[in-house]
């Protein structure tokens, strides 16, 4: 037997509902999960970065050195703040972001750079479907933009 057309439509209409809702589809257009940086210049990939979510804030250690010629027990030397002369292996590199009530943009927060012990004004975009994620620090009008790419488990 048959089910009337107007279930057909109300049934399709239910599964696209729930795809596009569904945590695991959520869970990509965020920042919260694994990032590798990679180096601008040489494209080498560079650490991982892990990201987690508090209360809607998100904040960032990284989770693994992965450069070739990366000390496992580096310092940030260069840090100002409670970080100085904490290893980088673990070190909180974001604080205090929050998504941006009308776009998928997490901002508010800070980016450290443990090379240089600077602290700098963070925005993170999703892109490529939750694949990528444009990391812009700055300061003032000046700043660079890094692409993480997403960890796959």
């Amino acid at each position: 037997m048959q089910k009337p057309r107007s279930a057909q439509v109300f049934i399709a209409q239910a599964a696209i509902i729930l795809g596009v809702f569904s945590p695991s589809a959520w869970a990509q257009m965020s920042p919260v999960g694994k990032w590798h940086s990679v180096d601008e210049k040489t494209k080498e990939v560079k650490s991982e970065i892990t990201i987690t979510e508090s209360g809607g804030v998100l904040s960032g250690k990284v989770s693994k050195l992965l450069r070739k010629d990366a000390k496992q027990d580096a310092v940030c030397d260069e840090c100002t703040d409670n970080r100085k002369d904490k290893p980088i292996l673990g070190l909180e590199i974001i604080r205090g972001a929050k998504k941006d009530a009308s776009e998928d943009v997490w901002t508010g927060g800070k980016i450290l750079d443990p090379e240089n012990g600077k602290e700098y004004t963070l925005k993170m975009t999703p892109q490529d479907g939750g694949k990528k994620l444009a990391v812009r620090g700055s300061i003032g009008p000046f700043g660079r933009t890094q692409t993480w790419e997403r960890v796959s488990n």
